[in-house]
């Protein structure tokens, strides 16, 4: 019972040393075992604020301002750049390289006849455009009169004859469904390296 009577005294029981810089503050809980020492807390005051001077405060602004039309600018210059394909791109190798044979001369009989070969090409590939959508649309048309035919005279023939036939194109594969997993194969542990190429 003297525990509990010493313990409530010492709850609020603050130990000053000898300067007054220093200050621990003790705090006990109902148990004698549960003493704990907290740090002091000082308070600071607020830092003044700097004044500037309005003329570096508009340097400031106009060096951001101009910085942004500059990536602004740059930006725009390169919106039009495709990004390059690797693929299609000539060697540099072959574009330094001078040609082995000139490159011949065109009169303008030989522009004339070029010209007249692709128009007499491009009205010949027309025509044979058409005549195909007509060879189609005139099958199409028979077809689907066929099966109206078909319908009056049986309605179990043309349901019968509009099924699809699964043996009109045959597919055969022949495998295991299952792989047995191989006792060599080294998993890869996820990690990789991105060496795609960035175009900004």
């Amino acid at each position: 019972m003297s525990v509990l009577l010493l313990c409530n005294s010492l709850k609020r029981l603050a130990v000053t040393s000898g300067s007054a810089t220093s200050t621990r503050n003790i705090s006990a809980c109902s148990s004698p075992l549960f003493f704990k020492l907290t740090l002091s807390l000082y308070g600071e005051p607020l830092k003044k604020k700097k004044r500037l001077d309005p003329a570096i405060v508009r340097a400031r602004e106009e060096r951001k301002k101009k910085k942004l039309e500059k990536q602004i600018k740059r930006l725009e210059k390169n919106s039009r750049q495709l990004k390059p394909i690797d693929e299609v791109e000539v060697p540099i190798i072959l574009l330094n390289e001078n040609r082995s044979r000139k490159a011949s001369v065109l009169t303008p009989e030989i522009l004339d006849e070029r010209v007249l070969l692709t128009k007499a090409w491009s009205r010949y590939k027309l025509k044979s455009h058409l005549a195909d959508v007509q060879m189609i649309d005139r099958i199409m048309y028979s077809q689907q009169k066929a099966l109206d035919e078909l319908q009056k005279e049986s309605e179990d023939l043309y349901q019968a004859a509009i099924q699809v036939d699964p043996d009109f194109l045959p597919f055969i594969v022949k495998g295991p469904v299952e792989n047995p997993p191989s006792k060599t194969y080294d998993p890869p542990d996820g990690e990789y390296i991105d060496i795609s190429k960035k175009w900004e």
